[in-house]
């Protein structure tokens, strides 16, 4: 059977009309009659993209010590004046909305980097048929993997039992911390049960509206249709679109490149923030729950994802590691899938050599959708809720 990848590559030589070399990962292809010059210019590409990785790499190095500086810093400021007020002054009129300036600047760009990417990969996908396929093989995967991300993390609550034996003060203290952000959460759990409603929101009565409100599945959604529609039409207007739109995609990775400079100083900011105000005290007295949290996510992160990435991917995981690298900084230091995303669109081309059209599908979809740590995280926040409070929930609850 033939690969994904080679496929990819053949398609591509296809609508090209001509007799291809594949270059790996489908990133391109070039025609066994292409001149010296053609050949020059894809070294000069290819050593442009060679510098481009190391420059991520030193980004993700900066960004990595900024927020190891921030932790230590923060912690060490919890020992020496944890509960003094002139702390908490600092952090809130400095330290933190430094770091969400920063964060809100990432954010920022995620609504028109979907929107152009995704309309982008959508319509160079060509046909319905092959749209069906992209997106059939996609969500199949995104379900089966989030489905495995859950039934690993409710396997290990069962097994750890990390909120038997909670002590008396250390429940008060969460009470006391999150009941607020906890009615907040019931109350939007009410609104936004799953249901017919569910599947009828999805398409949104005004996209613009629910870009400003940030209703991601919207903008996937009406992105999606506008694909769809632009692929249909073939015309000068709308080729002038699509320059348009990969005009836009272009001046929002400049931007997100300018954010990315300061990257450091907002995850320090960041991370002193939290680690100042908290310190370790209550990290240790919730040491079990923190146990099981990182061990299913150590479970998917270095079991379940290097078998997909050599099975279906047909690479070496260690390589792909190394190439996340940013990725991987740029989500530990946000806590964000949306924050994250510029990132993966970019070392999704540069670094993995993911066909843009691919990417520009699948990732912001991804984003959204298939968030395995977000669903490890709340199955086992859940069950450990129940077990602190005594509750019992048999395994078909569980399910639910």
């Amino acid at each position: 059977m033939r690969s994904g990848r080679t496929r990819v590559g053949e398609e591509i030589a296809g609508n090209a009309g001509s007799t291809c070399i594949t270059i790996p990962w489908g990133l391109t292809s070039i025609p066994r009659h292409a001149s010296g010059r053609a050949r020059t210019s894809m070294n000069d590409a290819s050593a442009t993209m060679a510098d481009g990785n190391r420059q991520t790499n030193r980004n993700a190095t900066r960004i990595l010590t900024g927020l190891v500086a921030g932790a230590v810093a923060g912690v060490v400021a919890n020992l020496a004046a944890g509960g003094d007020p002139r702390l908490e002054s600092f952090i809130r009129y400095s330290t933190e909305p430094l770091g969400q300036i920063w964060l809100r600047s990432l954010i920022m760009v995620v609504v028109p980097l979907v929107f152009a990417t995704l309309t982008l990969g959508v319509s160079s996908l060509g046909d319905l048929r092959h749209l069906g396929r992209v997106g059939t093989k996609t969500m199949v995967y995104f379900l089966l993997v989030t489905a495995l991300s859950v039934t690993i993390g409710l396997t290990l609550v069962n097994i750890i039992q990390p909120g038997d034996g909670l002590d008396l003060e250390t429940r008060d203290r969460l009470l006391a911390t999150y009941s607020q952000q906890a009615k907040e959460s019931r109350a939007a759990a009410g609104q936004s049960s799953f249901g017919i409603h569910t599947l009828v929101n999805i398409v949104p009565r005004n996209p613009i509206a629910a870009a400003a409100q940030g209703d991601m599945l919207g903008v996937i959604f009406f992105s999606l249709v506008f694909g769809v529609a632009l692929a249909g039409i073939h015309s000068a207007r709308t080729m002038a679109l699509a320059d348009t739109l990969v005009g836009l995609a272009d001046v929002v990775i400049a931007i997100i490149d300018l954010v990315m400079k300061v990257a450091p100083v907002g995850v320090f900011c960041l991370i002193f923030s939290v680690a100042a105000r908290f310190g370790f005290d209550l990290l240790a007295r919730l040491g079990w729950y923190v146990v099981t949290v990182l061990a299913g996510l150590a479970i998917v992160e270095f079991v379940v994802y290097p078998l997909l990435v050599l099975v279906f991917g047909g690479r070496s995981p260690r390589g792909f590691f190394r190439a996340i690298w940013p990725v991987i900084v740029t989500a530990f230091s946000t806590s964000s899938s949306n924050a994250t995303l510029p990132v993966s669109l970019r070392i999704s081309e540069t670094s993995l050599r993911i066909p843009p059209n691919i990417g520009g599908f699948v990732l912001p979809l991804g984003a959204t959708i298939n968030m395995n740590g977000t669903a490890l995280f709340e199955g086992v926040t859940v069950l450990f809720i129940a077990q602190v409070f005594g509750m019992h929930l048999s395994m078909s609850a569980q399910a639910v």
